[in-house]
């Protein structure tokens, strides 16, 4: 007797990412109500499953949906503005003035729809994500019926959107409280950085962060110029002050990490933090290289991020797996370190978990949520594929993306999405152009 599914997906492989090197050679996903019943040899489909609808993807990989780690969505709509500048000079002379004069809740939605709609297109299916208006960025994420993590930006100084820490907590604490019970959503204490956040502001996102079970995603370490200041006006490094204040918990996830002694390496690994690795900006910025692969010998949680467009300047988790697999072999000179497979990991059940999502998405097993994506390899440049995954990292691009889901749902059906209009999102965009360009 077989059992009617929703959907039912057939490719030449399927890397579930766990167990660890899998390869599935010619199999199925069958899906029902937004989430995976089986993953089976596509030969045993006739008698196990009926379908409402059956996809062939004969020449494609199935793989979990990318986790964005690190991003700030909304500034898509500022990407290339102010390029090929150092990251103090970046920020406090052409993107906090832009922030000043645009950053409002129009704003955030429209450049977050450009996001999620780019990020799509390239396989990702849950952004980690930090800026003003959260609950603009909730609301175009449910538009798109993408997953997101909703960080409630917190800074000790006044922007357009808040006048000090106080009021940019309770901001952010209202939109969770709008949106708590979401399935797709969910909202993390995104105190921006060591710099910009006092210590009774870390104290109270701490009490908060435990009461409500929130993450704590904040910037952290990026430049030497942060620990510099850091050692003037506290006498300690960033990380140093962070744990004598009782912030380094599973909780914790530091975006950056480019700058840690082996004892700082030894604390987060110790209190169980996680590191939001973002090769690109980091190499973009000139923040330098971060110690990967100390960070994983010594059992760091390390995903990846792209960080916002502003300062990548693409939302590409093809790019940042790649260019995090080559980085770090640059840096310990040793080929083997971050082979492909880890770097497929860091992109997917790495950020699940320090999102504390892994029970739910990051790896392809029946029960969890079906977020995947299917990568096409059939092509001039992914051809011969020997090995699926060492593709995915070294030969693929996200231009392979033909089709996506999340909870179920096809967001990406052969390129084109299904829940956002394209020809709008680009006219608004150019629109946000001439206004900034006008101010």
């Amino acid at each position: 007797m077989s059992h009617i599914v929703d959907t039912l997906i057939s490719a030449s492989w399927i890397v579930p990412v766990e167990p660890e090197l899998t390869v599935l050679r010619q199999h199925s996903i069958a899906v029902r109500q937004g989430r995976i019943v089986a993953i089976l040899p596509t030969a045993e489909v006739p008698a196990r499953f009926t379908a409402r609808e059956y996809v062939d993807l004969s020449s494609h990989v199935l793989i979990p949906g990318f986790v964005n780690l690190h991003g700030h969505s909304a500034m898509t709509l500022l990407r290339g503005m102010a390029d090929d500048l150092p990251l103090m000079t970046w920020l406090s002379g052409h993107i906090w003035p832009a922030e000043s004069k645009h950053v409002r809740d129009d704003f955030v939605f429209d450049g977050t729809q450009l996001a999620i709609a780019e990020m799509l297109r390239g396989g990702t299916t849950c952004i980690n994500d930090n800026y003003f208006h959260p609950s603009a960025v909730a609301r175009a994420l449910l538009s798109a019926q993408m997953r997101g993590v909703v960080g409630a930006c917190i800074l000790d100084f006044p922007t357009g959107y808040a006048s000090d820490a106080d009021e940019y907590i309770t901001r952010g604490l209202a939109a969770r409280d709008e949106y708590l019970g979401e399935p797709l959503i969910g909202f993390s204490l995104a105190p921006h950085a060591p710099y910009t956040v006092s210590d009774r502001t870390f104290s109270r996102v701490l009490t908060l962060a435990e009461k409500l079970e929130l993450n704590i995603h904040l910037h952290l370490h990026e430049t030497q110029d942060e620990i510099a200041g850091s050692l003037n006006d506290h006498h300690v490094r960033p990380l140093a002050r962070l744990k004598a204040l009782g912030l380094l918990t599973p909780d914790l996830i530091g975006v950056h990490a480019v700058h840690l002694t082996p004892e700082e390496i030894g604390w987060l690994a110790e209190h169980g933090c996680h590191v939001a690795h973002n090769p690109s900006s980091n190499m973009k910025l000139a923040s330098g290289i971060a110690p990967v692969a100390d960070l994983l010998t010594a059992g760091v949680n390390v995903g990846l991020g792209t960080d916002g467009a502003a300062s990548n300047n693409r939302l590409d988790m093809f790019t940042e797996m790649r260019t995090a697999a080559l980085l770090a072999k640059v840096a310990s000179g040793r080929a083997d370190v971050v082979p492909a497979f880890q770097a497929l990991q860091m992109a997917t059940i790495n950020g699940a978990r320090a999102l504390g999502l892994e029970q739910e998405i990051g790896s392809l097993a029946a029960g969890k949520s079906a977020d995947f994506a299917a990568v096409a390899l059939d092509d001039i440049e992914t051809a011969p594929c020997f090995d699926p995954i060492s593709h995915l990292v070294y030969s693929a691009g996200r231009e392979c993306v033909t089709d996506v889901w999340v909870a179920g749902k096809r967001l990406l059906k052969h390129r084109e999405l299904t829940t956002l209009n394209r020809a709008q999102l680009i006219a608004r965009a150019r629109a946000w152009r001439d206004r900034v360009r006008q101010a």
